[in-house]
């Protein structure tokens, strides 16, 4: 038997406002609520609506044959109660159906392992608390944000009780193995890596409308046949990625909700595969070989690995700011600036700041709201230091206007 692991990431940042330097001290809507409504109610309408509706169906259609997982991040949840309660609702409904898992993951889809090993825990257990209290259960797999992973990140999520973590399947780190079998870390041989098959889920999340692409147009009864060859070869097709895929990377226009209604009608022609949700797949195969990543990995970008956040001077003077707020911001016990300054971890925002070119480069200017990696440096750069000002505010350093500007807003001077 062969199984197929679908995972869908669901995340939407708090995308930040036009913030200029003559705006640091006065205005406390750092966040634009307009432009992150607007791109909610549209991914809503072309996305989550529909794909969710065809996922219902499927369920539905094959008694609980057909199973799905998603990892939903916090800020995403946030913004679904705020502005789409009727998007949570479908995913509550989708949950109700007992075929779809919900994964663990930090709540601002952050890089925060990275620089604060205790804010990342942080970030995991109000994830876990939100998922609770959204959907009344406790997920026992974890994704770390973007599928970063190294071998140390694993061993401290297995330390946090987890039963499995997921990660990207990097041909040049299995060498000779296969991603379609359980693996372990070196030195932890009883906790399971699930492994994402890259060349079979990115047919679907970036060729699938690629006219230039040699098998374009991808059916589904292709497709099927693609994972019916991994017979005999492969306990399990990990199809990890974006769940924005459907209706807004690929439009509907392309065919992309018409293959998923079709796809496990074909999958299942082939009586030795089936659909299982990633805690299920642990329970049902042994773990088979070791998989070693010293340095870290992830799922973006052809290098897989963080050059996406982190391979300019511009990214990383702007993480550098961010956590060097911490200490700060929690010393102070202001609920209100601590949200801010947590929202400011996700790592979007340093993604946009990404000064990448031809294939990859396109991707990010994609992504980004703003007009190019200085803008979306600048805005950050200035909310940071607003930020920095909130903070001494509360230690009740004053602050009084030297000259007026145009807009008569006061430039600030320390006294």
């Amino acid at each position: 038997m062969t199984s197929i692991c679908f995972y869908f990431q669901v995340h939407q940042p708090y995308r930040l406002r036009q913030f200029t330097f003559f705006d640091i001290g006065y205005r406390d809507n750092v966040f634009d609520d307009i432009k992150n409504r607007n791109v909610l109610n549209k991914v809503a309408e072309k996305c989550y609506l529909p794909a969710n509706q065809i996922f219902y169906n499927l369920i539905k259609k094959y008694n609980g044959a057909f199973k799905i997982s998603y990892s939903l991040s916090g800020v995403t949840l946030e913004q679904f109660e705020n502005w789409r309660p009727d998007v949570l609702d479908s995913f509550k409904k989708l949950v109700d159906t007992g075929c779809v898992e919900l994964l663990s993951e930090t709540y601002y889809h952050s890089l925060s392992y990275l620089y604060s090993k205790e804010e990342f825990k942080k970030q995991i257990q109000q994830h876990k608390e939100k998922i609770k209290q959204l959907f009344g259960i406790e997920p026992v797999v974890f994704r770390n944000t973007e599928l970063i992973y190294n071998n140390e990140i694993a061993s401290y999520i297995s330390q946090l009780g987890y039963k499995a973590i997921i990660a990207e399947g990097v041909e040049k780190l299995l060498g000779y193995k296969s991603p379609n079998y359980i693996h372990h870390p070196p030195e932890n041989s009883n906790f399971p890596i699930l492994l994402k098959n890259y060349k079979l889920s990115d047919d679907i999340a970036f060729r699938f409308s690629d006219r230039h692409w040699k098998e374009f147009p991808l059916n589904a009864e292709t497709y099927a046949h693609w994972i019916h060859s991994i017979a005999g070869s492969g306990d399990v097709v990990n199809l990890f990625m974006d769940y924005e895929t459907f209706g807004e990377h690929q439009w509907a226009k392309t065919g992309i909700f018409n293959f998923l209604e079709k796809l496990p009608e074909y999958i299942f022609k082939h009586s030795d595969f089936d659909f299982k949700t990633p805690s299920e797949v642990i329970q049902t195969y042994p773990i088979k070989g070791d998989y070693n990543v010293s340095d870290i990995s992830s799922w973006a970008d052809i290098e897989r690995d963080l050059s996406a956040w982190r391979s300019n001077a511009l990214q990383h003077e702007a993480l550098r700011r961010i956590y060097e707020l911490e200490d700060a911001v929690y010393n102070k016990s202001c609920t209100k600036l601590l949200d801010i300054w947590k929202k400011l971890t996700t790592s979007d925002h340093f993604y946009y700041m990404c000064t990448k070119y031809w294939a990859d480069g396109d991707v990010h200017k994609y992504f980004s709201p703003y007009e190019n990696p200085l803008q979306a440096f600048n805005y950050f750069n200035n909310v940071c230091a607003h930020l920095d000002y909130k903070l001494n505010k509360v230690n009740q350093i004053k602050w009084i206007p030297t000259q007026r500007t145009r807009s008569k807003k006061p430039l600030l001077q320390k006294v």
